[in-house]
């Protein structure tokens, strides 16, 4: 057994239950409260393995399920950016590759280069795999929306062009998704959850 390789691992495992304290604009299903990032990530890889048949192409699934369950452990040090913040995100790729940096390397160097380079692929989103991350990433927040009666959506003003703008990436990585969401998006304006 190498002991240094283990507590590296085990330093990582402690450092990212920091996750589950990092809470996101995205309100729970039922409205009681909004979701951490440790609950986005596990709900994104449950919803790979459900809806991989709706992938764009063929994928490596656990590639994906790998991808979503780490993509969002920056948020760590570099907090949440709301997708529809604009001055936020000016500066967001900057934050979060300071975050990888640090925390990518606490790993062993071959599961630190592991995570680091699934953790771009997701970002760079060329190949099959990080199109249909990115696609569940972007799906899951709109379904809750759409759940919620639109209180994410309500409370920041945003407006069906902006959520398509946003979402359009979808039919990138799963088409089919897209088709759903797309449908989704027209009956919340119709319910009056999202502002034309």
């Amino acid at each position: 057994m190498d002991r240094l390789r283990m507590e590296k691992q085990i330093a990582f495992i402690e450092e990212i239950d920091r996750v589950k304290q990092i809470y996101r604009r995205t309100i729970l299903m039922d409205g009681s409260r909004n979701e951490n990032d440790a609950e986005h990530s596990w709900h994104l890889a449950v919803m790979a393995v459900l809806l991989s048949e709706y992938a764009g192409e063929e994928i490596d699934l656990l590639k994906v399920v790998k991808m979503v369950l780490i993509h969002d452990i920056v948020e760590i040090d570099a907090g949440d950016t709301y997708c529809y913040d604009e001055v936020g995100c000016l500066d967001k790729r900057d934050r979060e590759v300071r975050a990888a940096d640090r925390i990518f390397n606490i790993l062993p160097d071959d599961q630190a280069r592991e995570f680091r380079e699934l953790w771009e692929e997701f970002e760079e989103c060329n190949t099959p795999e990080a199109k249909f991350a990115a696609s569940l990433d972007r799906f899951q927040p709109l379904l809750h929306n759409y759940k919620t009666r639109g209180l994410s959506w309500k409370k920041h003003g945003i407006t069906k062009g902006r959520v398509i703008e946003r979402n359009s990436l979808i039919s990138e990585g799963a088409p089919d998704l897209w088709e759903y969401a797309r449908d989704i998006i027209e009956k919340a304006v119709d319910n009056q959850f999202l502002r034309e």
